[in-house]
């Protein structure tokens, strides 16, 4: 057959050109096989190619000037005005380096290229072809990097992939994130490694004491964390070295950092080497330290093919998929450097260890070994070659489109799952699931676990659960245990166990879980790998400094996932005797509790309530602590619903009487526009701020029809309710509402205020918006409120916040400038109180105006936070927050990403006053959207 690798640029060195470049030389002794490269970048490429496959290029970018490799009637002015002009066929953000005469180019090559099969290298690639090569043609992406992470280089794989016959990862971690996001749009899916490079490699003698580091010098890769763990290991191995080889932007704060460590004797930081084989058979050990982003990284082939053993942090994926702990490497918790020290330090002084390694790396090698994975590759070829003119096959096509669409599916944006950070069950655990599955029919797999499937349980139902989970067998097998508290509030529950009952506490757990899909994260190991366990099979997991115990949960729609992170921790703490050194306390082995890292003792002296009773502490916990909240905190909603006649009518007679026409439009629309997000907000505050005590509603008289207005939570407050001066009503003016807002009868002195596109994201602590002593947080922004008086040409933001401005100089004799967050805001009641007899004309001026006016000021979005930082009850903060404007289609796949990664505290979903997008075309998207992130109905929902 004829293959086809297509690569963005074949000259460079790269981890995806290196591995193209071995797959191809494998292939081509019994096949045809060529790489098309879209970019001629060197005169000479960095990798050498094998005789037999041929090698061409599109454009070359050898000379001053870019061009056609290709004989080309094309001037010198004419490729420069083509290769200054952007892509059309690849959007910039997936790849920028494509521009107007790539697109000649690769349409010219690829919608007539005689091939079998075309494999593309990235997911920008994989697009075009989509686009451009003959039906006949079979198409297969082959994946470099692990997707559930690439960010926006990733769009295509979500959007696109069902149009393509394969798609092709290197890791199961990978294939399992992908089958869920894409569901029934999936392609032919596969897991196949990369191989080992080819040719000979001589074998290391692992005699030299010396740690060889192939890396780009970039942050992602972390090589400074190697040489801070290297520096702690050093002084009890002296004699060895560290031996880094790359380039980068790091490399002069490398440096400094060898410098500053007094390890210039000991640490090399080297350029690249076009000679690693003979490298490698000088080093005795290797580290890789990086963050997520490696895919399968081929240097760990590369050292084990030399039988050189490895030490790596278990991120998700790439490291564990190569190597088998305790066996030809150790695998460390993800930045953990006293950690990544142990390990090394362990190997570096233990001569026999180090050899047995390297013996079992040399060996395992073999599963990577260039004929074990060419196999796989040519059954996928062979298996999709006799498919390709059945007509099924374009009809498959056609169905996985549709179902992209059909099922969370709207123009950019895709439903993906969230993406999982600890790896799924392998081995003898998988196999012990699919056991444990066939006795319990409601289990699923989701994350590569064993699930219940619920679509009614809270973040904070789940918390909980997962702390009676860990209380029940420690109870049953009278394992004393206290429970802790944190500082900042946190949701996550923590239990302290003595490090003597340690192993009892991981047998009573393994004995009361024994066949439940029940589950333990080991946190940070010392002998085991890290990872996810069985609770079952915790006996056997060796000493660890703690367990997070988790029942996994997901909903229906598998956009919501409830892992680890929403587990109970338990802490085995230890006493450190006087005399070793220590204080005869029981010291943390995570991190310090809310009354620091130590406690005198672990005999519960005490009780603590969380929900309906209380479970035993000590006594520091008891009390009132400085970093606790205990006010109160309402929410309170500003709403409209725009499609109400009744409202509508009301409404058209107010801007007549104001000799306006009926219908407004642009930004004043699209203020009042409901989408039915308010349902979804409440939904976040419900799942991920259950510390709010009361919501209060506030409408024009409108109450949402879905809204459960018998629960005793929430409460619809009337504008005739909060406004001093029935007068102004109807009002159709958020600031004149907000003027008025501290009137609520009921409200709380400390609250947040949310317009109804905000949202929280994560589970969320009261700290985040107050201080313990009452003061209220604020979140600036660089975005700036332009200099000058408010003028009737302004937007309405920025008038008011110039008005805002105004006030405070004549008030403060000092100028403000920023803007803030679209974030909920955290308010105090007393505040508004006392701007509303400072600034009496302003407010009333305010209130009474119907409409937005450039007049208006911003009282509870601005000019509180300003107020209250000038007079000591406000100070600012941060928060991680998102606003993505669904008016404007290069923004959506921001929502793809806010799904799948779940990182943001709170996002807001705004739209830009001239929207691209049409209204029907943002309702569907933000629908789709807003029930993936939020599955699970309130209780304010009827």
């Amino acid at each position: 057959m004829k293959i086809t690798f297509l690569l963005t640029w074949g000259d460079e060195m790269g981890g995806t050109e290196q591995a193209v470049y071995t797959q191809a030389t494998h292939l081509a002794p019994r096949h045809t096989v060529e790489v098309l490269s879209v970019f001629k970048t060197r005169e000479r490429p960095f990798f050498s190619v094998d005789e037999r496959v041929s090698v061409r290029y599109l454009v070359d970018r050898t000379g001053k000037t870019e061009r056609p490799v290709r004989d080309s009637g094309l001037s010198a002015e004419e490729c420069r005005q083509l290769a200054g002009l952007p892509s059309e066929l690849i959007n910039p953000k997936w790849e920028a380096t494509f521009d107007a005469l790539s697109d000649v180019e690769m349409k010219r090559a690829l919608r007539t290229i005689d091939t079998d099969v075309m494999i593309t290298t990235s997911p920008a690639l994989m697009s075009a072809v989509a686009d451009l090569v003959p039906s006949r043609v079979v198409t297969v992406h082959q994946e470099h990097r692990p997707s559930q992470l690439r960010g926006g280089t990733g769009e295509p794989l979500l959007l696109r992939a069902p149009e393509i016959d394969a798609l092709v990862v290197l890791t199961e971690r990978t294939k399992q994130w992908l089958e869920e996001s894409l569901g029934k749009a999936a392609p032919r899916l596969a897991a196949i490694p990369n191989a080992i490079p080819e040719g000979f490699r001589p074998r290391s003698s692992l005699t030299g004491k010396s740690i060889v580091m192939p890396r780009r010098l970039v942050p992602d890769k972390q090589v400074d964390h190697a040489i801070q763990a290297f520096a702690k290991a050093l002084p009890d191995h002296p004699g060895w070295r560290l031996r880094i080889f790359g380039d980068g932007p790091q490399m002069s704060r490398l440096r400094n950092l060898v410098q500053g460590l007094g390890l210039h004797d000991s640490v090399e930081i080297l350029g690249p080497s076009q000679h690693m084989t003979e490298e490698w058979a000088k080093a005795s050990l290797t580290i890789l330290p990086s963050q997520d982003g490696e895919a399968f990284p081929l240097v760990l082939l590369e050292a084990f093919a030399a039988g050189v053993p490895a030490v790596a942090y278990d991120i998700v994926t790439g490291p564990a998929e190569i190597i088998r702990h305790g066996v030809d490497g150790l695998l460390v918790p993800p930045n953990d450097i006293d950690g990544l020290a142990d390990a090394i330090s362990r190997l570096m002084g233990d001569e026999e260890l180090l050899r047995s390694y390297g013996e079992n790396a040399y060996e395992g090698s073999a599963r990577f070994a260039a004929d074990v994975i060419v196999k796989q590759w040519e059954e996928l070829f062979t298996e999709l070659l006799m498919r390709r003119d059945d007509p099924a096959r374009m009809a498959e096509r056609a169905d996985r489109m549709a179902h992209r669409v059909a099922h969370g599916g709207a123009g950019r944006f895709h439903a993906a799952v969230a993406a999982d950070r600890t790896a799924p069950s392998s081995g003898d655990q998988r196999a012990r699931e699919v056991m444990i599955a066939a006795t319990d029919r409601s289990l699923v797999r989701a994350a590569g676990r064993l699930a219940e499937v619920r679509d009614d349980l809270l973040a904070s139902d789940v918390l909980q659960r997962n702390f009676e989970t860990v209380v029940a067998a420690l109870e049953k097998h009278d394992i004393p245990y206290v429970l802790l508290r944190d500082r900042d509030g946190g949701p996550r529950q923590r239990i302290a166990v003595d490090t003597e009952h340690q192993k009892r506490a991981r047998k009573a757990l393994a004995a009361e879980y024994e066949g439940k899909a029940v589950y333990a994260e080991l946190l940070k190991p010392r002998t085991h790998a890290p990872g996810v366990l069985l609770a079952e099979r915790l006996e056997g997991a060796g000493e660890v400094a703690g367990l997070r115990v988790f029942r996994p949960v997901v909903t229906s729609s598998r956009t919501l996932r409830y892992g680890p992170a929403y587990g109970c921790d338990v802490e085995f703490w230890s006493r450190v005797p006087e005399e070793e050194g220590g204080d005869g306390q029981f010291v943390a082995p995570l991190r310090p509790s809310a009354v620091g890292p130590k406690l005198p003792s672990l005999t519960p002296d005490a009780r603590f309530r969380v929900k309906d009773r209380e479970y035993p502490t000590v006594q520091p916990f008891t009390k009132k602590l400085v970093s606790d909240i205990t006010f109160p905190v309402d929410a309170v909603y500003t709403w409209v619903d725009d499609s109400d006649a009744q409202w509508q009518e009301r409404r058209a007679r107010r801007r007549a009487a104001l000799g306006l026409e009926a219908e407004a439009s642009g930004d004043e629309a699209a203020r009042f526009r409901n989408r039915d997000e308010l349902r979804y907000s409440l939904r976040s505050l419900a799942m991920f701020a259950p510390w709010i005590r009361k919501i209060y509603l506030v409408t024009d008289d409108q109450t949402p029809a879905w809204l459960n207005t018998e629960h005793p939570d929430i409460e619809v407050v009337s504008h005739r309710d909060i406004f001093t001066d029935p007068s102004c009503l109807p009002t159709f003016n958020s600031h004149a509402i907000e003027t008025q807002l501290h009137h609520i009868d009921g409200l709380s002195e400390h609250f947040l205020y949310l317009n109804d596109d905000v949202f929280i994201g994560r589970p969320i602590s009261a700290q985040k918006f107050f201080q313990p002593n009452g003061t209220t947080r604020f979140f600036w922004t660089p975005t700036t409120v332009p200099i000058g008086e408010a003028t009737e040409e302004d937007e309405g933001y920025f008038a008011a916040g110039k008005n805002n401005r105004r006030l405070l100089e004549d008030r403060f004799g000092v100028t403000v400038a920023n803007g803030f967050a679209h974030a909920p805001h955290p308010l105090r009641k007393s505040v508004l109180e006392k701007i509303e007899q400072e600034f009496p004309e302003a407010v009333t001026r305010t209130a009474a105006n119907p409409l937005r006016g450039w007049q208006d000021i911003s009282m509870v979005s601005s000019l509180h936070h300003h107020y209250g930082y000038l007079t000591g009850s406000a100070v600012p903060s941060s928060i991680r927050c998102a606003y993505v404007d669904v008016g404007t289609y290069e923004r959506h796949p921001e929502l793809t990403r806010l799904l799948a990664m779940r990182g943001h505290d709170v996002f807001c979903l705004g739209e830009s006053q001239n929207a691209e997008v049409p209204d029907q075309e943002q309702a569907r998207i933000i629908s789709s959207f807003l029930r993936a992130y939020f599955p699970v109905k309130s209780p304010y929902e009827r």
